[in-house]
């Protein structure tokens, strides 16, 4: 059984450094038993980035409703009534993510951004400044999260996650000059008045686009590290990849434009 300060330690041989700001994709179940679960990761974590040092991950929501949208992205009158609303802070992050990401949300001082399918929970010295003003629509875009992470230099951490869950990619799959779906859906926000439903519009990041593999994602992180980008090691028991957010994301654009079908 691992301890925090063991844990701590791997994550600053891997070149997690103080001061960090650092979106983090976690399969914990691959760290191998620690004790005090979840919240020791976290805590680790947190001894790694120190006090000035920022923790993220992408939450998304429950959106379990979106089974009942019609071929215009509307929920039927008779619906409306019983669908919960979006609340930034207490809906819980999705199941698909792991628990992390629920882990994270729930941890004493955490902050959410406010596009639902983009949300972006952190703790830490610039969650506030990480998740402010989160651009309901096209909420992988300029404005974003995921944007503001390469911005100031931020990493991304596979803590035993995946490589193609890598979200950051879909930042840019929106900056890169190739064809895109455009969805459109209604949503509800709980509100102060109650439930407001508003629609919302976002490139399709549900299925990649054409001509891309499924998983491709992880073929992108791949083809970044084998260029002698990024650091792979040991966190625990668990296989993981340490990147700079902003050279993954300009190695990501310029590998989907060159990779994307000729029109």
């Amino acid at each position: 059984m691992r301890t925090r300060d063991e844990l701590a330690a791997d994550l600053r041989a891997l070149g997690l450094a103080a001061g960090a700001p650092v979106m983090v994709h976690a399969a914990l179940r691959r760290i191998g038993p620690v004790l005090g679960q979840g919240d020791a990761v976290i805590g680790a974590l947190r001894d790694a980035v120190g006090p000035e040092g920022t923790i993220a991950a992408y939450a998304d929501w429950e959106a379990d409703y979106e089974e009942l949208l019609d071929e215009h992205g509307r929920v039927p009158m008779w619906w409306k009534p019983h669908v919960p609303p979006f609340d930034r802070d207490a809906s819980r992050a999705v199941r698909d993510n792991g628990v992390f990401s629920e882990l994270l949300r729930t941890t004493r001082g955490a902050v959410a951004s406010r596009n639902p399918g983009a949300r972006v929970v952190a703790i830490g010295a610039g969650a506030n400044w990480l998740t402010a003003e989160h651009p309901l629509d096209y909420g992988y875009g300029p404005g974003s999260p995921f944007a503001r992470l390469a911005q100031v230099n931020g990493k991304v951490l596979m803590l035993g996650a995946p490589l193609d869950t890598m979200t950051l990619i879909h930042h840019a799959e929106h900056l890169a000059d190739i064809a895109k779906r455009v969805i459109r859906k209604e949503v509800p926000f709980a509100t102060e008045h109650g439930t407001e439903w508003r629609t919302v519009e976002e490139f399709d990041t549900a299925d990649p686009p054409e001509g891309f593999a499924d998983d491709y994602f992880g073929t992108v992180v791949e083809d970044f590290l084998a260029a002698g980008r990024g650091t792979r090691g040991k966190v625990g028991d668990s296989d993981c990849v340490l990147v700079d957010a902003a050279p993954m994301l300009a190695f990501a654009v310029a590998w989907i434009e060159r990779n994307a079908p000729r029109t």
